[in-house]
């Protein structure tokens, strides 16, 4: 074979090893991203496993802003996370009244299933979020052992005494959501995301708002989560938080 052609075949041979070695890397380091995300997510799902099964009650704000749809799966997730024997129900505040889409249920799967994009229609607009988490709280029975709690994703906002600033956090509905929770012994814990009213596009609005949900779930007992008075941030981080809070409130006693 001429000299030429030896160097050719040459190079040729050391460029295909070289491509290999780079699909395999790339293969590789595939596979270990996919069985990393897996092993996250697992251990996401195992990270609830350590509580007491609790009584949990969903409720959703039904005139929320559209991109809170894109926010079910994390929230099926959160059901599906539970310990076995928490029992679950989910509804929607949505045109002054509370429609239980599944009412309590040691079923997680089903619980996580009942779950529907919201309307995100000012047509949806409750009169306040605070009348329907009142209804919410009378669905807990008083004889369950379980510790009760409420997780609200809502944008907080009562207008039932106008729009200023002695009416952030400070309402009749407020005042008697909070001594009816303690009463019954229930947490609240809220999310806030903007509606498609008021919260998103006034940041005094969203900041009335965030000052209510964070006095309801202080005074509950339980945590409020929200990030900046503008746009919209997804639940993971608002979940991340609330799996950590609730392992430290709620531990099973070893």
């Amino acid at each position: 074979m001429k000299k030429g052609k030896v160097m050719y075949y040459r190079k040729f041979l050391a460029w295909a090893v070289a491509v290999l070695l780079v699909v395999s890397t790339v293969g590789v380091a595939s596979a270990k991203a996919d069985n990393k995300e897996k092993t996250s997510k697992e251990e996401e799902q195992r990270s609830l496993q350590d509580i007491e099964p609790l009584n949990l009650a969903i409720l959703i704000q039904d005139d929320l802003v559209s991109q809170v749809s894109n926010e079910l799966g994390v929230t099926r997730d959160f059901i599906r996370s539970l310990p076995d024997g928490s029992r679950v129900m989910v509804g929607y505040i949505t045109t002054g009244t509370l429609q239980v889409r599944q009412p309590f249920t040691t079923d997680l799967e089903k619980a996580a299933k009942s779950l529907r994009i919201p309307l995100a229609s000012r047509s949806s607009s409750a009169f306040n979020p605070y009348v329907e988490v009142l209804e919410a709280l009378k669905k807990f029975d008083g004889s369950w052992t379980n510790a009760n709690a409420v997780l609200l994703i809502s944008d907080g906002l009562d207008t039932s005494r106008g729009f200023d600033s002695t009416a952030a956090g400070h309402t009749l509905d407020i005042d008697r959501t909070i001594a009816d929770a303690n009463r019954r012994h229930v947490s609240i814990f809220s999310f806030y995301a903007p509606s498609v009213g008021f919260t998103s596009h006034n940041r005094l609005a969203a900041s009335y708002g965030q000052s209510s949900l964070n006095r309801v779930s202080n005074e509950t007992g339980g945590r409020a989560f929200f990030q900046g008075t503008t746009g919209f941030v997804t639940f993971d981080s608002y979940f991340a938080r609330l799996r950590e809070t609730l392992n430290r409130q709620y531990a099973r006693v070893r």
